[in-house]
């Protein structure tokens, strides 16, 4: 597509190359390998000589669509897909780091994202510091000569923190570092950090992207040298690959991607307001309310709040637990993203493995609940949550 179609245009067209056959949907191309017209030719492509596909652990023509189309879609030049959100930190974490090297990472991300950096990467010589998202400060005083990524979910998992982008792009430069945002919650509908000064953009394709929940696939978006340079010769060699298929589902899912995050980020906010009402609730974490601690920045590098909203609840984890199990039509489980309304208990799920002493850092407390909201009617939602909170 040209460079002037607009969001929606290029989130429905960007990426279609039709076959001989002039099928109107996109092909989805089952296929291990592909054919070369002869020995020269075979050669040429394995060295990279010339262009085309050679084997689906790298080359497939879905999911080189599915690559066009986010990288479309962030306002960026490459984009490499890989099998999950957490196999496209790792690709990311060994293309840029060696031993010695060293990461910041905000303190409220993910909890496997915990376990790679501190856990797995460390066993390799890779030190890692967690700091306070939202404090550039922070992120300034904990700089060394050996930093050469720093890593930070915004809007994070699940506090909804908000880190200043241009600013941690900022303290990257000085340090000669990259800056890597894992934009899972907002995705480029609602948040593009390459434009406020990130160097890479990390995805779980299998939220928002998808938004159904059918599919894991993740991506790494950002400039041709670092992500196809980079990125795509350790996919190549690792295989950490998504697969054709996935890569299909997660193509429909961008056609209306932007619709949906309107949607469930409009019925966020409206579910936000009525918890900061709740005489049940200590405290409300969502970045569209003015009681949120970066709200105003949120207004400024996001088009809006996002569709997570956590809150805690008065009586700990007992409560909590009861919030849970009380609902009727709220699906309980860790994931996000999807048209279904979800909750979950961070502390005893996503970031069960980490340590106490990690999660009292990280602000994750007993009484915390998630809720990623979906596409259900708004008081339905309200009804099911009310049923544990009275």
């Amino acid at each position: 597509m040209a460079d002037t179609s607009e969001f929606d245009t290029l989130a429905v067209r960007t990426g279609i190359h039709r076959s001989q056959f002039g099928e109107h949907s996109e092909a989805m191309y089952l296929t291990s390998s592909f054919v070369f017209e002869n020995a020269a030719q075979a050669a040429a492509r394995f060295t990279g000589g010339a262009e085309g596909n050679i084997y689906s652990r790298f080359t497939n023509p879905t999911v080189s669509a599915f690559q066009e189309r986010l990288a479309a879609l962030e306002g960026a030049e490459a984009c490499v897909a890989t099998a999950s959100g957490m196999s496209a930190i790792l690709a990311t974490a060994m293309t840029v780091l060696k031993a010695g090297d060293h990461v910041l990472c905000s303190a409220s991300v993910f909890g496997s994202t915990v376990q790679l950096f501190s856990n797995i990467l460390g066993k390799f010589g890779v030190e890692t510091t967690f700091v306070a998202g939202a404090s550039v400060a922070a992120w300034e005083g904990a700089l060394r000569p050996d930093t050469k990524l720093l890593f930070v979910e915004t809007p994070s998992n699940p506090l909804t923190e908000i880190a200043d982008i241009a600013a941690l792009a900022a303290v990257a430069r000085s340090a000669g570092a990259l800056l890597a945002v894992d934009n899972c919650f907002c995705t480029p509908a609602l948040q593009q950090p390459l434009k406020l000064g990130a160097d890479l953009v990390i995805h779980s394709a299998t939220k928002y992207l998808d938004g159904q929940g059918r599919v894991l696939g993740g991506a790494v978006v950002g400039p041709r040298g670092a992500v196809m340079d980079g990125v795509y010769g350790f996919l190549r060699t690792a295989g950490p690959s998504l697969s054709p298929f996935n890569a299909w589902v997660l193509l429909k899912g961008l056609e209306t991607l932007r619709i949906r995050m309107d949607a469930q980020s409009q019925a966020a906010l409206q579910l936000a307001q009525w918890l900061e009402r709740h005489t049940g609730i200590e405290r409300v974490y969502y970045p569209g309310l003015p009681s949120h601690p970066q709200y105003a920045l949120a207004k400024k590098q996001q088009r809006l709040g996002g569709a997570v909203v956590s809150f805690e609840v008065k009586g700990g984890r007992e409560t909590a637990w009861r919030v849970v199990d009380e609902t009727r039509m709220i699906s309980i489980t860790a994931n996000l993203g999807d048209t279904k309304t979800t909750i979950t208990h961070p502390a005893t799920t996503t970031h069960g493995r980490i340590s106490a002493e990690a999660r009292k850092a990280a602000g994750i407390g007993e009484g915390l609940l998630r809720v990623a909201v979906g596409l259900e009617s708004l008081g339905d939602i309200q009804a099911d949550l009310e049923r544990g909170l009275s």
